[in-house]
C-alpha cells in the first residue's frame, strides 16, 4: 500500500511540475517557430536580394516592413509612411515571376512553378533626387504549409477542428513529398554535373597524352635529323 501511495504522489508531483512548465515549453517552441530578419538600406540604394531554394508548386509568403530613420529622435519610426516597396521574383532560369509595387508595409505572395534557387529582391521606389533616408526592414519568409492561414481556410470551409487538423497534416506530407522530389532533383543535377566533370577530365588526360606523344615523336626525329646532319651516326 504504501509502495502505491509513493507512486501516486509521484505521479501526481510530476503532472503538477508539467503542468507549471507547460506555459514555458509552449512560449519556447512558439519563440522557435516564429522567425524573421531585418536589414538597413538607404532610401535611394541598389535592390537588396535573397536566395531562397523552393520545391516546385509550393507557395511562398513574404511579409515585410519599413521603418525610417528619425534625426530628431535618434531612432527608427513605427512606419514610413510615403515610401513604397517594389518586389522582384526571378525563377532559377532568371526568368521574372513577380514585379508589383507595394506600401511601405504589406505582403507578397508567389507560387513557384519550377524547383531551384528563386531570387527575391526588394528596393524602394524612391529616386535620386530624394535624400537617401536610412531605412529598417523587416522581412519574414513562409514556405509551403507555413505560408497558409489555416484559420482562414477554416472559416472559409466551414471545417471542425478536427478537420482543420487532418488538413494540416495533409499540407504537411504534401510538402514533405515536394522536398524529397526537389532533393533527387538535386541529386540528379549533382550526378550529371560530375559525370560531365569526370568525360571532360578523362578526354583532357587523354588529349595531354596524345599530345606529349606526338611532341615526342617529332622531337626524336627532329634530333635524330640533326645527327645525320653533323654525321654522328
Amino acid at each position: 500500500k504504501e509502495a502505491f501511495f509513493c507512486s501516486v504522489l509521484n505521479a501526481k508531483m510530476a503532472s503538477s511540475r508539467m503542468a507549471s512548465f507547460s506555459p514555458v515549453l509552449a512560449l519556447l517552441l512558439f519563440v522557435q517557430s516564429s522567425y524573421g530578419l531585418y536589414f538597413h538600406i538607404l532610401e535611394t540604394s541598389h535592390p537588396k536580394c535573397f536566395i531562397e531554394e523552393i520545391p516546385d508548386e509550393t507557395l511562398v509568403l513574404g511579409k515585410y516592413k519599413t521603418q525610417a530613420w528619425d534625426d530628431a529622435t535618434n531612432t527608427f519610426l513605427p512606419s514610413s509612411p510615403g515610401i513604397g516597396m517594389h518586389v522582384v521574383v526571378s525563377d532559377p532560369a532568371k526568368k521574372t515571376l513577380m514585379s508589383k509595387f507595394y506600401s511601405s508595409e504589406g505582403q507578397f505572395s508567389f507560387t513557384s512553378h519550377t524547383p531551384g534557387e528563386h531570387t527575391i529582391c526588394l528596393q524602394t521606389n524612391s529616386t535620386k533626387w530624394t535624400s537617401g533616408k536610412k531605412l529598417r526592414v523587416h522581412l519574414d519568409i513562409e514556405v509551403g504549409e507555413q505560408a497558409v492561414d489555416y484559420a482562414q481556410v477554416a472559416a472559409r470551409e466551414k471545417l471542425t477542428e478536427l478537420q482543420l487538423r487532418v488538413r494540416q497534416l495533409l499540407d504537411q506530407v504534401d510538402q514533405i513529398s515536394k522536398e524529397q522530389n526537389y532533393q533527387r532533383f538535386r541529386e540528379e543535377q549533382f550526378r550529371s554535373t560530375s559525370e560531365s566533370t569526370n568525360s571532360r577530365v578523362l578526354w583532357w588526360s587523354l588529349a595531354q597524352t596524345a599530345i606529349l606523344l606526338i611532341f615526342g615523336y617529332w622531337q626524336m626525329r627532329h634530333l635524330r635529323g640533326f645527327f645525320e646532319a653533323k654525321k654522328l651516326v
